[in-house]
């Protein structure tokens, strides 16, 4: 295949068939050079060489209900997690205070749970408030499973972003969980959207799924019309269902990267959680598919020093793009 042409032609308007996408996965790994180069070509044409930014505060671990096979706060977990109730407001600003100084552009709000109770829901609209008022920063929530009114205060808060993943292909789903279906996490991305919430939905790879089901998450993120796509890499945890499941490779995780860049070519691409485990010592070649990382630690699991991803940017010669209300961006 020859990458760059295909590459061309997605930039002036082409979407990739079954085939071609599963062509991205089934790539002799002495392809993949010119495959990032193709994949760069899109990623460039829409983000230059800006990054960006992110980083997720855990308001609340553990204590959840749902049964995903992939979690250690799950209701089925015997992981030895830290486990709290909501936070307060004030431990959110402080949060964002971090956020602000560390450059990040967006500050994401996460709780685990089925969905937000009315009380947490109240704190979480008090906080996004403030955090507008006083830092001007892009603010994403994750609270679980939302109602449309839900929706409605957090946009009117001043959330700009909701982030609820499918996680898994539909086919797949059932294996993963089966505490909530695919269909509820669905109906959860469409009540942001009907709220003037900027949807962000992305999934998890590794989970034992077969490269069609990659390519069908890549579709349906593609239909639903998620404006940013976290790609998460599996951190097996122990004392979770997937204990023990390594199924990745650092040049696989590539091709998947290069493979959401080819079907959602205008989408933010985030490299998100197990990066680090995944890609390992080719983590700066995920840049050339993605325009976004994950910043810090995630939920129960340690992420990279903030200084050694700012100094893989300044290597790559790659900007930090700010969502600050301002929308500036300097070169780090």
């Amino acid at each position: 295949m020859d990458w760059l042409t295909l590459a061309n032609e997605v930039v002036n308007g082409k979407e990739l068939n079954e085939e071609e996408a599963l062509s991205i996965l089934n790539s002799d790994d002495d392809e993949l050079l010119s495959l990032l180069q193709g994949a760069f070509t899109i990623r460039k044409h829409y983000y230059g060489k800006k990054v960006k930014l992110n980083m997720i505060i855990n308001t609340k671990s553990g204590l959840c209900p749902e049964n995903c096979g992939y979690c250690s706060q799950s209701s089925i977990s015997t992981a030895p997690i830290e486990k709290y109730r909501m936070m307060d407001r004030e431990s959110i600003l402080a949060g964002a205070e971090r956020a602000y100084n560390l450059k990040v552009g967006t500050y994401c709000i996460v709780a685990s749970g089925r969905g937000p109770s009315e009380k947490e829901l109240d704190t979480v609209v008090s906080a996004v408030k403030d955090i507008k008022e006083h830092y001007g920063l892009k603010v994403c929530a994750c609270l679980g499973l939302l109602k449309p009114n839900q929706a409605s205060r957090l946009k009117e808060a001043g959330v700009d972003r909701y982030n609820h993943n499918i996680n898994t292909s539909k086919e797949h789903h059932e294996s993963i969980t089966t505490s909530h279906t695919y269909d509820n996490r669905v109906e959860t991305i469409e009540a942001v959207k009907a709220s003037g919430i900027s949807p962000c939905s992305g999934v998890i790879i590794g989970m034992r799924e077969t490269k069609k089901d990659v390519v069908n998450m890549a579709y349906s993120l593609k239909v639903l019309d998620a404006d940013s796509i976290p790609v998460n890499f599996l951190h097996a945890i122990d004392g979770t269902p997937l204990e023990g499941t390594d199924d990745l490779d650092p040049r696989y995780c590539l091709k998947v990267l290069a493979l959401f860049r080819f079907i959602n070519p205008t989408k933010e691409i985030r490299i998100s959680g197990g990066r680090e485990v995944n890609l390992r010592s080719l983590q700066p070649l995920g840049l050339y598919a993605a325009n976004s990382i994950f910043v810090g630690d995630y939920l129960t699991t340690k992420g990279q020093e903030s200084t050694s991803d700012h100094e893989m940017l300044k290597d790559l010669g790659f900007e930090v793009e700010f969502d600050f209300e301002e929308n500036e961006a300097l070169t780090v």
